[in-house]
């Protein structure tokens, strides 16, 4: 891959001579590669050979990551943010991502009326909710916890149950369960 410096007399080159593909990255560097060579006959055969159920399935996720990665790019906020801090990486970068990694959720800490939640996501949580269940597992107290410091959520239940459900959410709307 070669760089391109020109002297203020070409500004913002790009696109194809002869064999050679002028790109324009995002921090304004200029790329020159070389052209992909045509599909030989053989190659455009295995082209339209029939993909595997694992392979099919792959494509329609990562279609669906294009989709919510176009749409989230122009909607959400955020991703614009986070792509001002990083050069060479846009918005839509950021939400393909994002739409790839589900929120994790790493510990429980349960207190006396206060269950305190640690959940992170590669972008943002956006919503952490604690069910606490009883010893049949009936629902005594469901709470949207609260953010509050980076990573910690906080939701105050009064109900004295045996397990606790807790759910966290992220902005393409992955939801990740853990049950204590």
């Amino acid at each position: 891959m070669t760089k391109v410096l020109f002297h203020g007399s070409i500004q913002g080159f790009r696109g194809k001579i002869g064999n050679m593909i002028f790109r324009q990255l995002p921090d304004g560097t200029t790329v020159v590669t070389e052209a992909q060579p045509k599909k030989t006959s053989r190659q455009k055969k295995r082209a339209k050979l029939k993909r595997s159920a694992r392979q099919q399935e792959h494509n329609s996720r990562f279609q669906d990551a294009i989709a919510y990665g176009r749409w989230a790019a122009k909607t959400q906020p955020i991703y614009a943010e986070l792509a001002a801090a990083a050069p060479m990486k846009t918005a839509y970068n950021f939400a393909v991502s994002d739409w790839w990694h589900a929120p994790e959720i790493h510990r429980i800490e349960r207190g006396d009326v206060q269950i305190l939640v640690e959940a992170s996501d590669n972008v943002l949580v956006t919503k952490v909710r604690v069910t606490v269940l009883d010893g049949e597992d009936r629902v005594l107290e469901q709470r949207e916890a609260i953010r509050m410091d980076d990573n910690w959520w906080s939701c105050s239940c009064a109900a004295e149950g045996n397990r606790i459900i807790v759910e966290a959410w992220d902005l393409p709307g992955h939801v990740t369960k853990f049950v204590s």
